[in-house]
């Protein structure tokens, strides 16, 4: 069968829609399969956002849409294709790389939790997204890029020439942007979902630590790391919550066992065009620190504060009580500076300083309070993951085999990309159980939730804070908080291009220009997901900024021309693109 042309694009189209469409049999499983492969072969020698394809997909896609015919639907997800970042590990014929060549081959003996949850919920799980390489933990950022992995290239981003596509979960933004799946699965430890679904115009949920599993998810810092939906719609990104969210079974992750629930509730039941009526919602103006604009712009980041203050009259027209507020933790005498410079009423905060010097020491933790935690953790989690390989499979064994591995690849680029920050974790003295990695890890706590995000909540009795979603992930990442990024808006012609390293081929990418795109960032409590979806979607529903957006790489397969394959093929024993 082929779907006629009053099907909704790909780019656009939502699991409800998707849902329609198979239940309608104006498509299958299999028919959608088939034309999402098609549509990543014909961009992904651009956009470098799949790292690799399920051989098995068509099988499975066969199979659920016989389960549909004789009236078994699992739920929203069945039969519809989903990517998981490259770091989840998946019992099949596809790789688990961390986008690193030398875990090629390497097979694991059980799969994320996640992903028998995603499984049983008749999800597709039809391929791997690229990332930046270890989700980060690799290279200094001054010799490597977002988004490069030695396995799946350097990804772009769709919305304009050499765009930046944020990381580490790059690919699985870049794939959902285009419309290369129906939506996708990413890691945070600070900032890797939430930063590229806003500059791929996406919904991006960061969870509460220890909402989902990551049994069998390559870990840098367990008592940061999250796994998380990225989507084109919240609802959509609220279904792949429900469907991965709740206590590990076998109590492969044991911060799941703090979850106030036996069962996670339906997040979808949480969304209503009415949830912004009566809410008091919180804006800690000095978490506005231009240091945590990557772009280093101040053009840009008056376009994205001009934005917000659109976005908060939009907040207030629903309904919502807009409080002024501030993260307590932050030192007074740089909130005086941070308001002299950028002052915290509506009408003044678009005129940012980003010269103040002595704003770098406002935020409240360093590289070496974090260090002293994140790379023991690193390293005892990594060492971790690679122990649940087959030994018959890889000579992988610790993080010391994979920096020799790399260092001894060209195709890792090492140099000019180098491996300080594996230096650092393997030369750490510092024990992970240690007196002394706690006490780090619990003085950043205490200023980014109790003294933070938790002190703004309870001080002014708030349902939820909010900020621009570059601002809006720092503090959450520490506390073990959730964020929930929305679109907001987009750069217009009138703003110039922030080149990253514009004359070095290797680095070279634009970081804010015409035509990208930035989200409006909800965060609150733990446990809170269903109170910040809902909040987002009744602004999703009010501004409708995803359409409004449209990329400049878009691939040209749909529904309506599903006919066969062509040239396209697909290795039966798995493999890259």
């Amino acid at each position: 069968m082929c779907a006629s042309h009053d099907a909704p694009s790909l780019l656009d189209i939502t699991i409800d829609e998707i849902g329609r469409l198979l239940q309608e049999r104006t498509t299958t499983s299999e028919e959608l399969v088939d034309v999402y492969l098609q549509r990543i072969f014909e961009v992904n020698g651009r956009l470098h956002a799949v790292n690799e394809i399920n051989p098995d997909a068509r099988a499975i896609a066969r199979e659920l849409d016989k389960e549909r015919a004789l009236g078994k639907v699992r739920g929203p997800l069945h039969g519809v294709p989903i990517l998981v970042k490259d770091v989840i590990a998946t019992k099949d014929k596809m790789n688990n790389t961390a986008g690193s060549v030398c875990l090629l081959g390497a097979q694991v003996l059980e799969e994320a939790s996640i992903i028998t949850k995603l499984r049983r919920a008749g999800a597709i799980i039809l391929g791997k997204a690229n990332l930046s390489e270890w989700a980060g933990f690799r290279s200094d950022f001054h010799t490597t890029s977002l988004g490069w992995s030695g396995y799946g290239g350097q990804g772009r981003g769709a919305y304009r020439e050499d765009q930046d596509p944020g990381g580490s979960s790059s690919g699985s933004a870049v794939a959902v942007s285009v419309g290369l799946a129906a939506a996708a699965v990413g890691t945070e430890t600070r900032g890797s979902i939430i930063i590229p679904a806003e500059w791929n115009n996406l919904v991006g949920v960061k969870p509460t630590l220890g909402l989902v599993s990551r049994h069998m998810v390559i870990a840098l810092c367990p008592r940061q790391d999250v796994v998380g939906p990225m989507a084109r719609t919240v609802k959509d990104a609220a279904y792949l919550l429900t469907a991965i969210a709740g206590k590990d079974k076998y109590e492969n992750d044991n911060s799941t066992l703090d979850q106030p629930f036996e069962s996670p509730p339906d997040y979808t039941q949480a969304l209503s065009r009415d949830a912004l009526q009566g809410a008091r919602i919180g804006v800690p103006w000095n978490g506005v620190l231009p240091i945590f604009y990557p772009a280093q712009s101040p053009k840009h980041l008056q376009v994205i504060m001009r934005s917000f203050n659109e976005a908060l009259t939009v907040l207030e027209a629903a309904g919502a009580t807009i409080v002024h507020t501030n993260f307590p933790s932050l030192p007074g005498k740089q909130r005086e500076n941070y308001s002299e410079n950028a002052p915290t009423s509506r009408e003044q905060n678009v005129n940012i300083d980003m010269s103040t010097a002595s704003l770098r020491n406002a935020y409240p933790w360093d590289g070496k309070s974090t260090s002293a935690y994140q790379d023991p953790d690193a390293l005892l989690a990594i060492n971790t993951y690679l122990s649940r390989l087959d030994p018959t499979s890889t000579p992988i064994r610790s993080l010391h085999d994979i920096a020799a591995c790399t260092c001894s690849n060209p195709l890792e680029q090492c140099p000019p990309r180098d491996i300080s920050l594996w230096t650092a974790a393997l030369s750490t003295t510092i024990s992970p159980n240690s007196s002394e990695a706690w006490n780090a890890y619990q003085s950043v706590y205490q200023a980014c939730g109790p003294n933070g995000v938790f002190a703004a909540l309870q001080n002014d009795h708030l349902d939820a804070l909010v900020l621009p979603s570059v601002f809006s992930y720092h503090f959450p990442a520490y506390a073990g908080s959730p964020v929930v990024t929305v679109p907001m808006g987009a750069f217009g012609d009138d703003v110039g291009v922030a080149w990253r390293k514009e004359h070095d081929p290797l680095l070279r990418s634009v970081m804010a220009g015409p035509g990208m795109t930035f989200g409006l960032g909800f965060f609150g409590a733990k446990w809170s997901e269903e109170r910040l979806l809902g909040l987002a979607y009744a602004f999703e529903q009010r501004t409708g900024w995803r359409r409004r957006v449209r990329p400049v790489v878009v691939p040209g397969r749909e529904l309506w021309g599903v006919g066969g394959l062509g040239g396209l093929r697909v290795q039966e024993d798995g493999g890259g693109l």
